[in-house]
């Protein structure tokens, strides 16, 4: 028997196709969105206005009911129509809990 065939029987079988995917989704703990304070707001307001197109930054925002954490460098900032663009992902500004600018 070849190698490649030997091989071939001991590859996982995957009989249910999307059961691995569906547990995992079961799995997800749901998170609430948390209100924000007026400070929290005010620091947020203060990290926006030091964003420039070109600063990496480090956002916490919430995402299908979970808080996300991504850092990458900001590609645009429209405050008019309340978004921030990190690279390719657009969040909305709402959305955003917490703002680091990475040195």
């Amino acid at each position: 028997m070849s190698d490649f065939k030997r091989a071939k029987i001991f590859m996982p079988f995957d009989a249910l196709k999307g059961f691995r995917e569906a547990i995992k989704e079961k799995e997800k703990i749901v998170v609430p969105k948390k209100e924000m304070t007026e400070d929290d707001y005010n620091k947020l307001n203060l990290a926006f206005q030091r964003i420039k197109k070109g600063s990496m930054v480090k956002v916490i925002y919430y995402s299908k009911d979970e808080y996300i954490e991504y850092t990458g460098m900001v590609s645009e900032v429209n405050e008019s129509a309340r978004y921030i663009k990190i690279v390719k992902l657009k969040i909305s500004l709402d959305d955003i809990k917490e703002v680091n600018i990475i040195e």
